[in-house]
C-alpha cells in the first residue's frame, strides 16, 4: 500500500494517514509517496516511490545506521523552515500571534559536546552513538557534526570500556571540548579499584586530558577545564551543562545582549555556570540565580577572577518549587530565564504577577515556551522578537531566543 506524507511530526518523522489511522515514516518528507511494512504504526525502512523535490542525498555514511541525526535526507533550507515553522505552529496552537522570526544555524564539525556509549561485546568493545529507535551501539568515525578533537579521542573511550565496562551495560561518556583541551566526565561503569584507577589516570595523561571523572569522582585533572563567558573564564563542574556549539551560544548571547538594551540590573535566572550572567555584567549588574551549588560557585569564581565586569551575585535556588516573587522581581529591569525542557510555569507565573518590563525567554522546547508564552502575553507582555537556533544539526531539537517588553 502507498501512503502520502502529510507532514513532519516534533520528532520528524513523516506523517501519513492509513486505513488503521496515523502512520509515521522514517526518513520521509511531506509531499512524498512511500510503501513500507507498517509495524506498531511505524514505516522504519520506506521505499519512497515519489520523492520531494526537497529530496538530497544523506551527506553522512552513518546516516542510516545511526541514530544522531534525522534530517539528512532534506535540503538545508526545507530543515530550517520546517524549525521555525515548529515554533510558529506551537504558538498558533496556542492561539498566539507570530513574531517574525530569524533562524542561525551552526556550521558542520562544529558540535563541541556529546555523549558517546561505549558496550564491550565478545569480540572487543564499540563506542559511538545509539541507532535510530534502538540500544544497538553504532560507531560514527567519520560524523560530520562533531568537533574533529572529539573524535580523536574515541580510541581512548575504547580502551576506558574495554577496562571498566560491562556486556549488560553501557558506559556513557560526556566529552566536551574546553579552552584547555577535552574533559570526559563517565557515568554507568564500575567504580574503578586502585588499579583501574591508576589505569584511567594514565590514560588521561596518554591523551592529554584536562579532566576525567567516573562516576562523578574525578580521577585525573592536569589542567582546568576552562569555558569563556564573556570576558570571564570558568571552570564547570564535570558535566555541566554546556550550549552544544560556540556558534549557537554566541547567536543565543548576542541576542540577550541587545533585548535587555540598556537594562542597569539584570536577573538571570536558571544561570548554569553563567553563559549569559557574566557576557550581561559587561553591560549591567547582575543576580544569577541557579538550582546547583556547584554551578553558581564556578560562576562566581568566575566573575571574581574577571576583569572589566559589573558586579554579579549568585543564589543557589530550585526555581520549580521557590521561584523569585513578584516582590523581588521588582529590583530588576529584565530578566533572563533558560530553564530546562520542562519549561519555567512557576517562574513565569510569578514574572506575570509582576511588574517587570522586560524579558528575555531561552528555550530547548517550543512546546512549554509557547504554554509560557501565553501566560505572559495573558498578563499584558508582548512578544517582540524571536530567534530560532539551530545547534543541532540534522536532528529534530530546537532552540529560541524571544523578547517580551510590557
Amino acid at each position: 500500500m502507498n501512503y502520502e506524507i502529510e507532514r513532519l511530526s516534533l520528532h520528524a518523522d513523516g506523517v501519513a494517514r492509513g486505513p488503521d489511522g496515523t502512520v509515521h515514516v522514517a526518513m520521509a518528507l511531506p509531499g512524498e509517496v512511500v510503501e513500507g511494512d507498517v509495524v506498531d504504526g511505524r514505516i522504519a525502512q520506506p521505499k519512497i516511490i515519489i520523492p520531494s523535490p526537497e529530496r538530497v542525498k544523506a551527506p553522512c555514511p552513518h546516516y542510516r545506521s545511526c541514530g544522531g541525526c534525522v534530517m539528512q535526507h532534506a535540503s538545508e533550507g526545507f530543515t530550517a523552515a520546517w524549525k521555525m515553522d515548529v515554533v510558529r505552529q506551537a504558538l498558533i496552537a496556542r492561539g498566539l500571534a507570530v513574531p517574525e522570526m530569524t533562524i542561525a544555524t551552526s556550521p558542520l564539525q562544529s558540535r563541541r559536546r556529546a555523549t558517546f556509549s561505549g558496550r564491550r561485546t565478545k569480540k572487543g568493545t564499540l563506542v559511538g552513538f545509539h541507532a535510530r529507535a534502538s540500544d544497538t551501539v553504532v560507531e560514527i568515525p567519520n560524523c560530520l557534526i562533531l568537533r574533529r578533537e572529539l573524535l580523536s579521542i574515541v580510541s581512548m573511550l575504547h580502551e576506558a570500556t574495554a577496562l571498566a565496562g560491562s556486556r549488560k551495560g553501557e558506559i556513557a561518556f560526556a566529552v566536551t571540548l574546553s579552552e584547555a583541551g577535552l574533559e570526559i566526565a563517565a557515568s554507568g561503569g564500575k567504580d574503578p579499584d586502585p588499579a583501574q584507577f591508576e589505569t584511567l589516570s594514565g590514560l588521561a595523561r596518554q591523551y592529554d586530558l584536562a579532566r576525567l571523572s567516573w562516576n562523578a569522582e574525578v580521577i585525573a585533572a592536569r589542567r582546568p577545564a576552562i569555558q569563556q563567558f564573556g570576558k570571564a573564564q570558568v571552570v564547570p563542574p564535570p558535566g555541566a551543562f554546556l550550549q552544544a556549539t560556540h556558534h549557537g551560544e554566541a547567536a543565543l548571547v548576542a541576542f540577550a545582549k541587545a533585548a535587555v538594551g540598556s537594562a542597569l540590573h539584570v536577573a538571570d535566572l536558571f544561570a548554569g555556570c553563567g553563559t549569559f550572567a557574566l557576557p550581561l555584567a559587561e553591560q549591567a549588574e547582575v543576580h544569577a540565580v541557579e538550582g546547583s551549588a556547584a554551578m553558581t560557585d564556578a560562576l562566581d569564581q568566575g566573575w571574581r577572577q574577571a576583569q572589566g565586569l559589573h558586579r554579579v551575585t549568585t543564589e543557589t535556588r530550585d526555581l520549580f518549587r521557590r521561584p523569585l516573587l513578584p516582590d523581588e522581581l521588582a529590583k530588576f529591569d529584565a530578566v533572563v530565564i533558560d530553564p530546562p525542557r520542562a519549561g519555567a510555569q512557576a517562574q513565569v507565573a510569578e514574572i506575570a504577577a509582576s511588574g517587570l518590563p522586560r524579558l528575555v525567554h531561552v528555550s530547548c522546547n517550543p512546546v512549554t515556551f509557547a504554554r509560557d508564552a501565553e501566560t505572559l502575553l495573558d498578563a499584558g507582555f508582548t512578544l517582540e522578537k524571536l530567534l530560532v537556533v539551530d545547534q543541532f544539526r540534522f536532528s529534530a531539537h530546537v532552540e529560541l531566543a524571544a523578547l517580551f517588553t510590557r
